[in-house]
């Protein structure tokens, strides 16, 4: 065989290891249930966000987190007041009601948790946190990742988006009953206009940092609240994928006019989220895999048999 043909056979088999390998992984940001409390929120249908996790603590709620690949779960740093100390936490995927039967839901220890250096508390921004499985989940209908977002991914004003959570639904109110997931779509934005908002109050004043974004009414009404933080704030992008936008961080009260909720900029952390996870896969960034999506299969077959008749 001459060298030449050699050597493309090689890249083709080279192309197709690593372009293909891409069907094996589990898509982010595809929900099966939803085609098109939270405050002021509604139930959610069964399924509808399967990257929502529960994370409770010493048997009880205290926080909500996404799915973000098999064995990694994001979340808010000020839900791990100390994050070396794992043992107390246990960590629900494929979770519907927090009070009722769960028949897609399985429940994982902590294996690590890593927060951003330098991070103090929520008003000072860096409020997120990395949470590693003690083991990968099993990838269901009921349970996906959700895509992280690239540095350059937009969110712009008025963008509609969904918070997801379990928490309180009016301030100091619980979840009642059997404690079904809530939602509420609440748009995004401007930091300047959410930065004037909070200067309002001269007796509550915040400042919205850079790695920051908010998401709700000026009016109020709609809103995360307690028990909802370390939860996502999920953005329907323009082909149909759900990227996360924003980590529930802090807010003053629940759904208060003037005072939307204020989540942890996602595309303010690329770095961080890398050099924890470095197999992440992040939305608006060229994928690793080339080859990826069915809908691409014949094209790179294609450009392979190009390479090879040249």
């Amino acid at each position: 065989m001459p060298q030449q043909m050699s050597t493309k056979l090689f890249q083709l088999v080279v192309l197709f290891a690593t372009g293909f390998g891409g069907f094996e992984a589990q898509e982010c940001g595809v929900s099966p249930v939803k085609e098109d409390r939270i405050v002021g929120g509604t139930d959610a249908s069964d399924g509808s966000w399967p990257w929502q996790v529960d994370i409770q603590k010493s048997n009880v709620h205290v926080c909500g987190g996404s799915l973000i690949t098999e064995d990694w779960v994001l979340s808010a740093a000020h839900c791990f007041p100390n994050p070396s100390d794992v043992g107390p936490y246990v960590l629900y995927v494929g979770r519907y009601q927090l009070n009722g039967y769960n028949p897609h839901e399985s429940s994982y220890t902590v294996k690590r948790v890593e927060v951003p250096p330098n991070y103090i508390e929520p008003h000072s921004g860096r409020d997120v946190a990395l949470v590693q499985l003690s083991s990968p989940v099993t990838w269901s209908n009921f349970v996906r990742p959700i895509c992280l977002p690239a540095s350059s991914t937009l969110f712009p004003a008025d963008m509609p988006c969904y918070v997801t959570g379990w928490g309180n639904v009016r301030e100091n109110v619980p979840l009642p009953g059997a404690g079904t997931l809530q939602e509420v779509q609440v748009p995004i934005i401007a930091q300047s206009s959410c930065q004037q908002m909070y200067q309002t109050d001269p007796t509550e004043q915040v400042d919205i940092l850079d790695d920051m974004i908010c998401a709700g009414y000026q009016q109020g009404g709609k809103d995360s609240c307690q028990g909802d933080s370390g939860g996502p704030l999920v953005c329907r992008m323009i082909n149909g994928t759900w990227v996360q936008a924003g980590v529930v961080s802090f807010g003053l009260g629940c759904a208060n006019q003037n005072k939307p909720g204020v989540y942890a900029r996602l595309t303010s952390f690329p770095d961080f989220i890398r050099s924890v996870v470095p197999e992440i896969q992040l939305y608006g960034r060229a994928r690793q895999n080339w080859c990826w999506g069915v809908g691409m299969l014949l094209s790179c077959l294609s450009t392979l048999l190009m390479m090879l008749q040249r």
